[in-house]
């Protein structure tokens, strides 16, 4: 992650940032470089690589969706005729900082496995990697079992697993590599299949689970530590709100910025992830982008942007009709502009097709 702070801002915030590893309340978990299964001749994806699969849904495409709950609903008249498959369901929630991890465990002629997990001061990612941690652990100590099937809405925790670079989960990882290397050694026909089930799917089966998590109530009767990755998140979090009401004040992000809204009429914030709610609309064109970008900050060859910077110049106006060429005449009322209309124009999706429809706007003419 890189966050990216103006020159102004960052001294007063020297000494919060270093302070971020220096506190004493956190659990700093231990992880050797040299554990056996990070080395390169130990690596799971090279020598069972056939054993382990991903099942991921496509979620800007909804017959994607349909027919992943139409597989899933598949496995299941499976168990009854498979007694070695288990089919393990898992989810995570967190309620006023406690975390439940809970799974539920589906192997034929036996009856449904609930386990549950709490803990206080950890981060969602850290308890949905834990659960799938247990369901591994406890599918794979069950007798005579060859095929495991793990569903979660947190397939990229599950795709954490078999990630040899550093990353601040490889105590789990490398716990999770342990127990898969053991089965699969046992008999190399076994395997293990990570299926992907969004909670707004409502499959069956993992909508139980998701009931369950979000039901389960506890408070903690002892003292608690902080994990170290829920300590340096909950710091990042406070720096990113900080820096968004810092770009929300007028003196840092210009009095001429143009607030857009997006579908649900709510102020598009800036994030520091990739593909931000912005690029995700005009950053697969460059002029696009650059268009965007002069219109939203006001910084545009346009009357305004000269009266403002070159006020001595003269500048000619093709509207007679107007006396200065402004951003909101030209969305809102410059008939030249015309060829897409929408009184939304604050709305980004309905800004940016105004945009497309008119490529002279805010261009210069050598465009």
């Amino acid at each position: 992650m890189i966050i990216c702070l103006c020159d102004k801002w960052l001294p007063q915030h020297k000494g919060y940032l270093i302070d971020l590893y220096n506190k004493a309340y956190g659990i700093f978990p231990s992880f050797s470089p040299l554990n056996l299964e990070f080395t390169p001749s130990s690596y799971i994806t090279d020598n069972f690589s056939n054993c382990f699969s991903f099942n991921l849904v496509n979620k800007k495409e909804k017959e994607k969706e349909k027919r992943q709950s139409q597989e899933l609903n598949e496995i299941v008249p499976g168990l009854s005729s498979l007694p070695s498959m288990a089919l393990v369901v898992t989810d995570a929630s967190i309620k006023n900082n406690i975390a439940v991890s809970i799974l539920h465990i589906h192997i034929a002629n036996l009856s449904l496995t609930k386990i549950v997990h709490h803990a206080a001061f950890i981060s969602s990612t850290e308890a949905e990697l834990f659960a799938i941690r247990c369901s591994i652990n406890q599918a794979c100590i069950k007798e005579n079992i060859s095929k495991i099937i793990i569903i979660t809405d947190s397939i990229h925790m599950a795709k954490k697993i078999f990630d040899s670079k550093l990353h601040p989960f490889q105590t789990h990882t490398s716990a999770i590599l342990s127990e898969l290397h053991r089965f699969f050694n046992v008999n190399q026909r076994n395997s293990i299949e990570f299926w992907e089930c969004p909670s707004h799917l409502k499959w069956r089966f993992h909508y139980e689970v998701d009931k369950d998590s979000k039901s389960f109530n506890s408070t903690p009767s002892f003292s608690c530590k902080i994990s170290s990755y829920y300590c340096k998140k909950t710091d990042s979090d406070d720096i990113i709100n900080q820096w968004k009401m810092t770009f929300q004040a007028l003196d840092r992000k210009g009095n001429y910025f143009l607030d857009l809204v997006d579908d649900n009429l709510n102020i598009i914030e800036p994030v520091y992830t990739k593909w931000d709610p912005w690029l995700q609309v005009f950053g697969h064109s460059n002029l696009l982008c650059a268009h965007t970008m002069r219109a939203i900050t006001n910084h545009a060859p346009i009357g305004e942007y000269q009266l403002r910077f070159f006020p001595k110049e003269d500048f000619k106006y093709p509207c007679s009709n107007y006396p200065m060429e402004s951003r909101r005449y030209i969305l809102h009322e410059y008939r030249r502009f015309n060829g897409y209309w929408n009184p939304r124009r604050d709305s980004l999706n309905y800004f940016i097709m105004f945009l497309i429809a008119n490529p002279l706007a805010f261009a210069f003419a050598d465009n």
